[in-house]
């Protein structure tokens, strides 16, 4: 369970939440407490261990993709500080902050405690902010095959070799080569794996609208003709198969 939780630092105000237990803080909102300038310049010195992305409410209660810093990455931040109230801050963290979260679950003053009408009027207001954050995943989680989509639509107005389609997933971010798509599209039966139909699309494939076959007819030397069948790629097989791949990653 997450629970947001909002601290001041004098006039400065910053949030955590806790994750499976330990806490997390708010990146940008730590770098203004400290006045360091960048917190995307911070963000690239720090390592992957100490950082992490979570759906959050912000001042306005909107819900925002929000990058935050455990325990260890905190004292990192603040050792990059120049502000002489830096090591007032950690201490600050370290005595009261922290052991307050741990006892507690949650940052509990003396005030806080001692009333129990404000305790469960805090206690209520964090299960609001649970349930507008879970809510707000849930839409992130939903909206993500729109995404794709939207992604996918600009490249898909005509039909493409089986090799473009492979370099378009990979601009996805799927690493694959067209030899490796032709091979997982025959074991999926997307195309056929025997004889003179080689790599022509199935028949199930071609219901769903995935491939067209272009059909060329070559005139030889000889005064012979010779027709060849090529397998493409519709602009919706690409939608389909880019959000396939982009899902399976």
């Amino acid at each position: 369970m997450n629970q947001l939780q909002v601290f001041n630092f004098g006039s400065a105000e910053f949030r955590t939440i806790q994750k499976e237990g330990i806490p997390w803080f708010v990146l940008g909102e730590v770098c203004k407490v400290l006045e360091i300038g960048n917190p995307s310049q911070v963000k690239t010195r720090l390592e992957d261990g100490v950082i992490t992305n979570e759906v959050i409410p912000d001042a306005l209660g909107r819900s925002q993709m929000t990058t935050l810093i455990n325990e260890d990455g905190l004292y990192d931040v603040i050792l990059e500080s120049r502000k002489p109230e830096a090591k007032a801050f950690r201490k600050w963290v370290t005595s009261e902050v922290l052991p307050s979260i741990r006892k507690n679950g949650m940052y509990a003053t003396d005030e806080l405690l001692d009333n129990p009408d404000l305790l469960i009027e805090v206690a209520t207001k964090l299960k609001e902010e649970r349930q507008a954050r879970i809510a707000a995943e849930t839409k992130i989680e939903l909206d993500k095959p729109k995404v794709v989509f939207a992604e996918a639509l600009e490249v898909s107005q005509s039909a493409i070799l089986v090799g473009q389609l492979a370099k378009l997933i990979r601009q996805n971010g799927i690493d694959i080569g067209q030899n490796r798509l032709f091979q997982l599209l025959r074991e999926q039966g997307y195309l056929l794996n025997k004889g003179e139909q080689y790599n022509m699309p199935s028949q199930r494939s071609m219901e769903q609208g995935l491939f067209e076959i272009k059909t060329t007819t070559l005139n030889n030397p000889d005064g012979s003709v010779r027709v060849t069948r090529t397998t493409k790629v519709t602009g919706k097989g690409q939608i389909y198969f880019v959000n396939k791949f982009k899902k399976g990653a």
